[in-house]
């Protein structure tokens, strides 16, 4: 990947301020129709998947689970994922967003319910497997998604406004789950139990409502209109010409390229960081003495300040149409603020750091995704993206399994944040290395 990084100067200023009232009405008709659903969507995929850190504060003890199983149990899931995510991926460009989610959803709902009936190793692995099987595909596939509606310069922003769903998962299901786990003895289930169902419940739920509500492509939406439909068609056609111009790349050349090969490197680092802290945080917050209540809330201040932080950073990426500073920075500074928190003793400091950690995770997610679909289309893109994906989540079963196996090892669950600090400090180096073609980005409008 050359290093061709450009910053929007007068000219691009002037173009953003002078849209055309059909180009406004219908990136607002898109928005308004889709993200919030798909946020919500997202929102329960995540905390469906991630719920399993405050379980463990009643479950690991109840069921006997050591640190290192309770690290298999969390990142089994990922094996699961990985192996099922390029075929799902696929599946979902050919027989359509609004089935293929549905059934996704649907799955995954079940299965995290079902979660509830573990009574021992086997029976956590094996649900934790297939949880990860159910559900591979889904964030791949929204991202995918999204390239049929939005245009390249747009992309940043709106692909950060759907990963919000992640530190939201958390900023509002953490105090959830910290409540439900007071739910010991209700109608003879313990807490951690009611945590899974009442968690899961509403998955399967909305993947019904996702079958009918999805649209599968632009030209299919009724909500548009002949004006808004030929517009946008013009501009995403217009952007897919101009990659094609400079290479068109089959599945199998996309799938072996050594840019989607280290960009799926760049993820692993960005993931193993983000589900490190994910699945340990609520027993690293539990450790300073608080109840399972405090804890909940207390988990949450880092993914509130992640969320703001997501937001503006993606913003500012669209606006100056920059992506290697806005991926690689917020990766070192999750680095380096890791490492700190893995010195430190006091509580406040503590939450400061993972504070500053949270934030460099979030701010990369939503720009990270603008770097593939800056040059992958059609089957390429589906097949491209649940590849880097796939790979990437690979460190969902790393990360963590890495905090668990230095905590049995040592005790203490800070010197595995300071060895988990290597996989964003390497995943920021590859992308000032690596670097973005932002001619393939934006060669519609001309750069």
């Amino acid at each position: 990947m050359s290093q061709t990084t450009t910053f929007a100067g007068s000219a691009g200023t002037a173009k953003n301020n002078n849209k055309s009232a059909i180009e406004t009405s219908t990136i607002r008709a898109i928005s308004w129709r889709l993200i919030p659903f798909l946020v919500l969507a997202y929102f329960f995929s995540y905390l469906d998947r991630v719920n399993l850190g405050f379980a463990a504060l009643t479950m690991n003890a109840e069921l006997k689970f050591t640190p290192l199983i309770f690290s298999w149990g969390a990142g089994i899931f990922f094996i699961g994922y990985f192996i099922f995510e390029v075929p799902s991926n696929l599946a979902l460009e050919r027989f359509g967003a609004s089935r293929w989610i549905a059934r996704i959803m649907v799955t995954w709902g079940v299965i995290s319910a079902l979660m509830a009936t573990v009574n021992g190793v086997t029976s956590f692995y094996v649900l934790r497997f297939l949880l990860g099987v159910a559900e591979a595909g889904f964030f791949p596939g929204i991202i995918l998604y999204l390239t049929y509606w939005y245009p390249a310069e747009y992309r940043a922003r709106f692909l950060a406004a759907f990963a919000i769903a992640v530190p939201v998962s958390t900023v509002i299901g953490a105090p959830i789950s910290g409540l439900l786990l007071g739910l010991d003895g209700v109608l003879g289930l313990q807490g951690w139990q009611w945590l899974f169902i009442i968690e899961g419940v509403p998955s399967v739920l909305l993947g019904i409502v996702t079958w009918f509500y999805l649209t599968d492509k632009p030209e299919k939406a009724d909500w548009l209109s002949t004006e808004q439909k030929a517009w946008l068609k013009g501009r995403l056609d217009s952007e897919i010409a101009a990659k094609q111009a400079v290479k068109h790349l089959s599945l199998g050349e996309a799938l072996s390229s050594p840019k989607v090969i280290a960009l799926s490197l760049i993820y692993f680092g960005f993931v193993g960081a983000l589900y490190g802290m994910q699945f340990w945080l609520p027993q690293i917050v539990k450790a300073f003495g608080l109840t399972n209540a405090q804890t909940g809330f207390v988990t949450a201040i880092p993914y509130l300040f992640g969320t703001i932080a997501m937001i503006l950073w993606a913003r500012h990426s669209d606006a100056t149409r920059e992506r290697v500073m806005h991926v690689g920075a917020p990766l070192l500074l999750t680095a380096v603020a890791l490492g700190v928190s893995s010195y430190l003793t006091d509580p406040t400091l503590t939450m400061v750091a993972l504070t500053v950690a949270a934030i460099g995770v979030f701010c990369c997610f939503g720009v990270f995704w603008t770097l593939p679909t800056a040059w992958l289309s059609g089957t390429a893109a589906a097949g491209g993206i649940a590849l880097i994906n796939s790979i990437g989540n690979l460190a969902g079963f790393g990360g963590p399994y890495l905090i668990g196996w230095v905590k049995e090892a040592t005790g203490q669950t800070s010197t595995g944040l300071l060895v988990l600090a290597i996989l964003p400090l390497i995943a920021g180096i590859l992308v000032f290395v690596g670097g973005h073609e932002s001619k393939h980005e934006f060669a519609e409008q001309g750069q």
